[in-house]
C-alpha cells in the first residue's frame, strides 16, 4: 500500500481560477482524527461520511452541522467511498484494501451485509455508485468494476464485471477511482486517477469509452470522486484543490469543464478534497486533508488531533 501512498502525496500543477459567481460556501466539522474519504447524502438533510482510519460512518446534518457517529465498525475496516440506497434505505460502501463492501441501514447504522469480493490485500476497493437495482464499485488496482445486487434484504452475491477498452488500462499505482451513473443505469461514468480521464463503461458488458475533454483539461492525476447532475458531470479533483463542472454532450463522448470551484472561491476551505455529493442547489465536498497524512496500512498515521471537515458550497 506504500505505493498508493506515494501517488496520493504527488501534488499537481497549479490550481487554475474560476470566473463564475463567488459561491457561499460552510465548514460542517467531522469528529478529529477521523480520516474521512467519502460522502453521501440520504433523506432530507442527511449526510454520511466514512472514515479510512476504521470503518466507522459518521451521519450529520447539513443545514445544523450536528452530528455522531452512527456506524462503529467492528476493527479492520475500512471505509471508502459510499452511497446511500434510498430505496431500501441502506448504505453501500467501498472497504478499500479489505476487498469488502459492508451495507448498513442508514437510519439506526445495523449492519446488513459483509461481502467478500476480492482477497484482501489485492484490491483496493474505492468508490460506489447506486443504481435502480445495484451498487457499482471501482478496484483502484486491477481492471475490474463490481456489481452489488441491492434489495429489501440488503444485498445480494457480488459479480465481477472485467473490463475493456481503455478504462481498463492500468497506468500507475491508483487507477479507477469515482464512479456514477446515468439515472437509467444503463450507463456508468468512471475516473481514472492515472490516466486523468473519464470514461463511459456499459455495465452490462464492461466495454469502456473515453470521454473527450474538449477545451481547457482536466488537472493530471487528480481525478477523485464524481457525480452526475443532469449534464454536469461534477468532478473533485483533490491535490489541485477545486470541484469542476464537465458540460458533457448528450450521447457522452465529449464534454467541457465549464463550471470550476476553487479553494479561493471557498474562502480557503478546500483541504484536498475527494469525494462530492448533492443536496439541491448545493455540492457537499469532504476534506481528505491527505496531505497530513494516512492512517495504517495507508501510510504512516496522521498527527493526533487532526480537525476535518465537510464543505458545502453553492453551486455556481
Amino acid at each position: 500500500m506504500s505505493k498508493i501512498l506515494a501517488l496520493l502525496l504527488i501534488a499537481p500543477v497549479a490550481v487554475l481560477t474560476t470566473a463564475a459567481a463567488r459561491p457561499s460556501p460552510d465548514s460542517l466539522p467531522l469528529p478529529d482524527d477521523f480520516s474521512p474519504e467519502g460522502i453521501a447524502v440520504g433523506a432530507g438533510d442527511t449526510f454520511y461520511v466514512g472514515s479510512l482510519a476504521d470503518g466507522d460512518i459518521y451521519r450529520g446534518d447539513l443545514r445544523t452541522g450536528a452530528g455522531d457517529v452512527l456506524v462503529d465498525a467492528p476493527p479492520g475496516r475500512q471505509a471508502v467511498g459510499l452511497k446511500v440506497d434510498q430505496r431500501h434505505r441502506t448504505i453501500v460502501v467501498a472497504g478499500g484494501i479489505t476487498g469488502r463492501v459492508f451495507v448498513y441501514d442508514s437510519r439506526d447504522g445495523d449492519p446488513l451485509a459483509d461481502l467478500a469480493v476480492a482477497p484482501a490485500g489485492t484490491a483496493f476497493l474505492n468508490d460506489v455508485t447506486v443504481t435502480r437495482d445495484a451498487a457499482y464499485v471501482t478496484d483502484s488496482l486491477n481492471p475490474v468494476l463490481y456489481r452489488i445486487p441491492l434489495g429489501p434484504g440488503g444485498a445480494g452475491a457480488p459479480e465481477t464485471i472485467a473490463l475493456s477498452g481503455p478504462a481498463a488500462t492500468i497506468a500507475g499505482d491508483f487507477n479507477l477511482n469515482g464512479i456514477t451513473a446515468t439515472p437509467d443505469g444503463r450507463t456508468l461514468v468512471v475516473a481514472h486517477s492515472a490516466l486523468g480521464a473519464l470514461f463511459t463503461v456499459d455495465p452490462a458488458t464492461g466495454a469502456s469509452a473515453e470521454i473527450e475533454i474538449v477545451g481547457e483539461p482536466l488537472t493530471p492525476g487528480t481525478q477523485d470522486g464524481i457525480l452526475l447532475d443532469g449534464r454536469t458531470l461534477w468532478v473533485v479533483e483533490n491535490f489541485a484543490n477545486r470541484v469542476v463542472g464537465v458540460t458533457l454532450s448528450r450521447d457522452l463522448s465529449s464534454g467541457s469543464i465549464t463550471d470550476v470551484i476553487t479553494d479561493a472561491d471557498v474562502d480557503d476551505l478546500f483541504r484536498i478534497p475527494t469525494t462530492v455529493a448533492e443536496h439541491g442547489n448545493r455540492l457537499a465536498v469532504v476534506n481528505a486533508r491527505f496531505d497530513v497524512g494516512l492512517p495504517p496500512p495507508l501510510g504512516d498515521g496522521v498527527p493526533p488531533g487532526t480537525d476535518y471537515d465537510v464543505v458545502v458550497v453553492d453551486k455556481p
